[in-house]
C-alpha cells in the first residue's frame, strides 16, 4: 500500500509540473482550482476549473 501511495503521488506532482512547465501559472492554477473542485464534490467549482485548462489547450493548438 505505501508504494502504491508513493507512485500515485509521484505521478501526480510530475503532471502538475508538465502542467506549469507547458501552460505555466494560469494552468497549475486551473489544475489546483478542478482538483478542489473534485475533491468538494462542487460541480461549479471543477467546472472553472477544466473550463479554464480546455481554454488553455485550444490557445496552444
Amino acid at each position: 500500500m505505501p508504494v502504491f501511495a508513493i507512485l500515485i503521488a509521484a505521478l501526480a506532482i510530475g503532471f502538475e509540473q508538465l502542467i506549469q512547465w507547458k501552460y505555466g501559472p494560469m494552468g497549475i492554477i486551473a489544475f489546483v482550482v478542478l482538483s478542489i473542485g473534485l475533491k468538494a464534490k462542487n460541480t461549479m467549482i471543477s467546472g472553472i476549473g477544466a473550463a479554464v485548462l480546455v481554454m488553455l489547450l485550444a490557445q496552444s493548438g
